[in-house]
């Protein structure tokens, strides 16, 4: 027998623990009787989700990382499906996260369980085909583009447009002058953020050369400082040893918001983060490295003119991106020093930027996502 207080929400990666404990703090501020668990990490643990996996344990990208953490892949598949089949939740929420989630949404509906899919799996982008296995196993798809809805509809998909829950992140922050302070920089003087990836992946392929890219920077930007958050699912140690010898650059945890508004502009790897910077109005230059073969599989499957979702809602350029050989030190560099020394080009961007936020629905995304969840489970107002 279903339990109708009990929802399983199941964040596999970092940026997904943000968007869970946003919708979890919108279901628990409406609902304060509902039991939330699930697969998450920090944020959700103190937004009050019982985090039966921390999901440090799945932020992994390729093969070869897959393999190597497949023990860890499997308990925590193996864990949400005795739940679905012996202790079943009134609801499943997925959050992004295709490969482990569409998998477990399967089982859920062998098992009765209604799922809702919150912040939709690329499949406009690749893999097209997995939209019939959506339709037949996600009860609900609740998305955050625009585009998606339309998407979705024409493939007979039940969905909701929600807005982007990015939006409810960005609240009122203390001063230029104080942020900068808090991180122990000079608010005079120009602040780069390298954002290297959530995945430690990522973080191979990505740190040293951004790196190597910070040390043409600072030559070519006199004064120029930077500050490079490390996403919870990290070993923020790990990421101090990385760049041992390279003092001027101020690393931080569990503040990505401070760091996302003390920043003048970034160099980005392509993803979540990319948006995030966007909504905080600043410039960037995207970039994104992947093995050799993995490359060339995805450069045949994926067919977009743009990597970076800020391109690919305004459908041009804003920002430049740097994809495998084109992610040269010297050419991160140039492009990135043309922020700082361009006065009209960094304007043009911003208000670019701007617009990017005009099309994605304004705040309130989580309290909106929060509400068809309820619907769902019989307890909407």
């Amino acid at each position: 027998m279903a339990s109708s207080n009990k929802v399983l929400i199941v964040a596999g990666e970092s940026s997904g623990d943000l968007h869970g404990a946003n919708l979890a703090k919108e279901l628990l501020k409406k609902r304060p009787s509902l039991e939330l668990a699930g697969i998450g990490g920090l944020q959700m643990r103190n937004a009050g989700v019982n985090t039966l996996i921390d999901n440090r344990e799945l932020a992994v990208v390729g093969l070869w990382e897959v393999l190597s953490h497949f023990s860890h892949i499997k308990r925590a598949f193996d864990t949400m499906t005795d739940i679905l089949k012996n202790d079943p939740p009134a609801l499943l929420v997925l959050i992004d996260y295709p490969d482990f989630n569409l998998r477990l949404a399967k089982v859920a509906k062998k098992a009765g369980v209604p799922v809702v899919y919150y912040i939709s799996p690329q499949v406009w982008a690749w893999r097209k085909g997995r939209v019939k296995t959506i339709r037949k196993i996600v009860d609900k798809m609740l998305v955050v583009f625009p585009f998606e809805e339309e998407f979705y509809h024409e493939s007979g998909v039940d969905c909701a447009f929600v807005g982007h829950p990015l939006l409810d992140a960005i609240g009122e922050l203390p001063s230029h002058e104080s942020l900068a302070a808090r991180f122990g920089l000079d608010a005079s003087r120009p602040i780069l953020g390298l954002l290297p990836g959530s995945r430690r992946k990522e973080i191979s392929f990505h740190l040293s050369l951004m790196l190597d890219s910070w040390k043409l920077i600072r030559e070519q930007v006199p004064g120029i400082q930077a500050i490079l958050p490390v996403a919870d699912t990290l070993d923020i140690e790990d990421i101090r040893a990385s760049i041992s010898g390279l003092d001027d650059i101020k690393v931080v945890q569990h503040d990505t918001p401070g760091v996302m508004a003390v920043m003048d502009a970034a160099v980005v790897a392509s993803g979540t983060a990319t948006l995030q910077t966007a909504l905080y109005g600043k410039p960037m230059v995207i970039i994104y490295k992947l093995s050799p073969v993995t490359y060339q599989i995805g450069k045949r499957l994926i067919k977009l003119p743009f990597i970076g979702i800020v391109n690919l809602l305004m459908n041009e350029e804003v920002v430049p991106e740097l994809i495998q050989d084109d992610a040269s030190p010297e050419r991160i560099s140039g492009l990135t020093s043309r922020i700082f020394k361009d006065r009209e080009y960094r304007a043009s961007v911003r208000e670019k930027l701007e617009r990017v936020r005009e099309k994605l629905g304004g705040p309130g995304a989580s309290g909106r996502a929060a509400d068809e969840v309820l619907k769902i489970i019989g307890q909407a107002d």
